[in-house]
């Protein structure tokens, strides 16, 4: 027994068998024999035209052989009013329980005895005579083979149940008999309708009658689509060939509707144009602040900071030297003292002595000298300072300038401010006015402090975004750790390490930690911004890989400034790379990400495989121990990757296992191309010696031996950590360095963790508000401090003018019925003698 391919019927051809009206105009060549293929879904049978005698069980002779026909030749109207070439069954609904075997079908057309195959019309409609017969001899069959036959012995396949235009009975009812009527099988549900006291009113019907009607209008297209659909899965003509038919094809699963990729690049647009414009606004200070800054920095009454007055510590150092607001009030309280202006104009000449340029720096040390130390000028003498520091100063001076000529004098100036100055200055009111900034500093801080703008990237607890400080209008950028991913991960040591690392240090070439605060779902932590990028992205987006020597030697300078203020306070940074060295807008460089990093107690070492593949130093490869030699490993690879565009022992974007990578750190040198000179050749081999013991910045000096190697005879490193040296690279103002809103990835949902009380004593130690120094520098740089004081100077002032200049006594305004009824008034015209006529003042 053959079959017809899938979507595939056999019609009886000639010119009174063609369909009605001219709409099929496409036949198919006859082919003879059909290879035999087991398929649930295919069905082969014969068309035939209206004109032939459905009515009887005669079969009509065929005049022309049988073809095959595509199923969707022929208009669905036709179709649905019984005429051949109804469509092919859909997949997955098949109307009977068992498969339905073929006709067998021979060059000259018909059954097992040579003729036709009577049940034509497989597509005829059941409301019709000829569709009604055709569903009568469906009923009927022999059990030969298990499929339903027709009174001539021809087996036929049903249609499936989703094709309206013909209804075969279903599989649970049985088949009709002359004489005995056809059991009723499952009940066709009616819809129940709703009660009276349950049906919508007629004002709320409106709401739903435009849904319905715009269904209406969309069912039609939405027909199409799907026979569209069908069509491409319909087999054609040429799967008659001998192979198997091949298998349904499936539906794609349905997608998530997402946003029109145009749309998605409007939000970055518009991302990026209000980052610039607030960067712009902070830029210019007061125009970024908020209308209400005054109401946000209002500072308290003095006899509020009682309780702080006596719990602050009374450090010199700290009070009035390390803190920028307490140095600016002592300062404007020595000034108040004649005998203590010198010593302040002193600091401020020493200060300006050692960031001059070496040029000019032998005649800014003699100005100092004569200014202070010599007996013309005996006002401006200093007895503190004894005779002999000065006589050395002196010759150190005509012999060989250095930066710490006036080092001891300064500390013998800091040692006598420290006495009897500062205690003076415990007195004052400049004093209580520390007081009252530090109350507003230790004032709690949530999100409604910042504006928040668009997310700059991701780390490995959450995202980063940019934000705004809403009273001082200055710019940072919001670290946020996801709570529930801090404790999935088990992170909660590694967080508070780099808080407490953050917070501990205070450099120029370090990202600084400004403010710590909480939410409902992250920690934040909010620190520098630095709007140029990285220097991953610089070295290989920017132009050909790698930057000139020059440019390469200002950012490891700055570098080594950084890793020697990390190494004063006894931390260990461990993950020195590209990517983590950021560009301000000034093209300054600081060191970011302190996740890694590690204090080290004095006297005492480490061990550990942390960092990253391919920048890692040996002795943490081999497991030995350590303290700070992976730092000044990880600043040879970067010098050497900065001048020659790929790290020393892995090119870029080269496929190296990671074990291949360690043999080659461990083992093989570094090769050197014409990009490095001999004093960049010899910095790399110094920083890159296999040996800790044996390398530049381990033997005892520290920072200050790198700092004296010759590729930094141009530095000068005093005016380099004051930033007044001009960076070769100034990024563009305009400009976001960082990747679009569509590109960075969001975080998945974190389940299965749940946050309780006992989470609470973590979040405590980590939020802590804001941090002393970094917030007193907004708060000046911003001028909001010297605008606050300019307007209390101005309301003292006017408190000054009010005392001294006697106003007339006021007289309160008199109502309608005290001047109509009182002496003097409407109904008094004639006041007395002795009192004298109200007058308007």
């Amino acid at each position: 027994m053959v079959q017809a391919p899938l979507g595939a019927q056999v019609f009886k051809g000639g010119p009174q068998a063609r369909l009605e009206r001219g709409y099929l105009t496409k036949h198919v060549q006859v082919i003879g024999n059909l290879l035999s293929a087991s398929s649930r879904y295919n069905y082969a049978g014969p068309l035939i035209s209206r004109e032939s005698d459905t009515s009887s069980n005669t079969p009509t002779p065929p005049t022309e052989p049988f073809g095959l026909l595509c199923s969707r030749e022929a208009p669905h109207h036709l179709r649905r009013r019984g005429d051949p070439g109804a469509r092919a069954p859909s997949a997955g609904k098949p109307l009977l329980g068992q498969p339905a075997a073929a006709a067998a079908v021979a060059a000259g057309g018909g059954g097992p005895a040579g003729e036709p195959v009577p049940g034509a019309g497989l597509g005829g409609d059941a409301r019709r005579p000829e569709g009604r017969a055709l569903n009568k001899e469906l009923t009927t069959g022999d059990e030969d083979d298990g499929a339903e036959r027709s009174p001539s012995g021809a087996a036929v396949t049903a249609v499936l149940r989703s094709d309206p235009a013909a209804r075969s009975p279903r599989p649970g009812r049985t088949p009709a008999e002359p004489g005995v009527k056809a059991s009723p099988g499952r009940p066709r549900r009616l819809r129940r309708r709703r009660p009276w006291w349950r049906r919508r009113p007629w004002w709320q019907r409106w709401r739903w009658w435009p849904r319905r009607w715009w269904r209406r209008q969309r069912l039609p297209q939405r027909r199409r689509r799907r026979r569209r659909g069908s069509d491409a899965r319909a087999a054609t003509c040429e799967q008659c060939a001998e192979a198997a038919p091949a298998p349904l094809p499936t539906a794609p699963p349905r997608r998530r509707p997402q946003k029109p990729r145009r749309d998605l690049e409007i939000d970055n647009i518009v991302a990026n144009t209000l980052l610039v414009k607030a960067r712009e606004g902070a830029y210019r200070k007061k125009s970024s602040r908020s209308k209400k800054w005054r109401e946000m920095l209002k500072l308290p009454p003095v006899s509020k900071c009682t309780e702080l007055r006596r719990s602050i510590e009374k450090d010199y150092t700290s009070l009035c030297d390390k803190q920028p607001i307490g140095r600016l009030l002592f300062r404007q309280f020595c000034e108040t003292r004649l005998d203590l202006t010198r010593y302040i104009a002193f600091l401020d000449a020493v200060a300006e002595y050692e960031v001059a340029a070496e040029e000019d720096q032998q005649d800014c040390g003699r100005k100092v000298l004569d200014r202070f130390f010599s007996e013309e000028t005996a006002e401006a003498h200093l007895p503190e300072i004894p005779q002999d520091v000065v006589t050395k100063c002196r010759e150190r001076l005509e012999e060989e300038p250095s930066k710490d000529i006036f080092e001891e004098c300064a500390r013998i100036v800091h040692k006598y401010l420290s006495g009897e100055p500062f205690e003076e200055y415990q007195d004052s009111s400049y004093f209580s006015r520390f007081l009252q900034w530090k109350w507003r500093e230790r004032q709690p801080i949530t999100k409604n402090t910042f504006r928040h703008y668009r997310v700059l990237g991701k780390g490995g607890f959450g995202e980063v975004w940019a934000c705004q400080v809403r009273a001082t209008g200055k710019m940072y950028a919001c670290k946020k750790l996801e709570k529930k991913r801090i404790k999935k991960r088990k992170g909660e040591v590694m967080a508070l390490n780099e808080k407490r690392i953050l917070e501990k240090v205070n450099s120029q070439f370090v990202v600084s930690l400004s403010y710590t605060y909480e939410t409902k779902d992250a920690l934040c932590l909010v620190l520098t911004i630095m709007n140029g990028g990285d220097l991953k992205f610089h070295i290989y987006n920017l132009g050909s890989p790698g930057f000139d020597e020059q440019r390469a030697v200002f950012y490891a300078a700055e570098l080594c400034c950084g890793l020697e203020d990390l190494q004063r306070e006894r931390i260990a940074y461990r993950d020195l790379k590209p990517e983590n060295i950021l560009l301000d807008d000034r093209g300054h460089i600081r060191i970011s990400d302190l996740g890694l990093a590690v204090e080290i107690p004095e006297g005492e070492t480490i061990r550990g495989r942390v960092g990253t593949v391919g920048y890692m130093a040996p002795e943490v490869i081999n497991h030995e121990n350590y303290t700070f030699s992976p730092d000044w490993w990880g600043l040879g690879c970067l010098i050497y990757e900065m001048i020659e565009g790929h790290s020393p022992f892995r090119k870029f974007k080269e496929k190296v296992k990671r074990d291949e990578i360690d043999r080659r750190v461990r083992q093989d040198a570094e090769e050197y191309s014409e990009k490095f000179s001999e004093d960049a050749v010899s910095i790399c081999r110094m920083l890159l010696t296999k040996d800790p013991n044996q390398r530049l910045g381990c033997r005892g000096d520290g920072a200050a031996e790198v700092k004296q190697h010759p590729v930094f005879k141009d530095i000068n490193f005093k005016r380099l950590e004051a930033h007044m040296m001009e960076p070769p690279f100034c990024p563009d103002p305009h400009a976001v360095y960082c990747k679009d809103v569509l590109d960075i990835e969001h975080f998945s949902t974190v389940k299965g963790v749940h946050l309780d009380t006992s989470d609470e004593a973590f979040y405590a130690m980590f939020v802590t508000g804001c941090v002393s120094i970094p917030w007193q520098n907004e708060i000046i740089e911003s001028e909001c401090f010297k605008d606050l004081s300019e307007d209390e100077a101005e309301e003292e002032l006017t408190l000054d003018l009010e005392e001294k200049v006697s106003h007339p006594a006021h007289i309160p305004k008199r109502g309608f019925f005290d001047r109509l009824f009182s002496r003097g008034g409407c109904l008094h015209p004639n006041p007395s003698e002795k009192e004298e006529a109200p007058r308007r003042l």
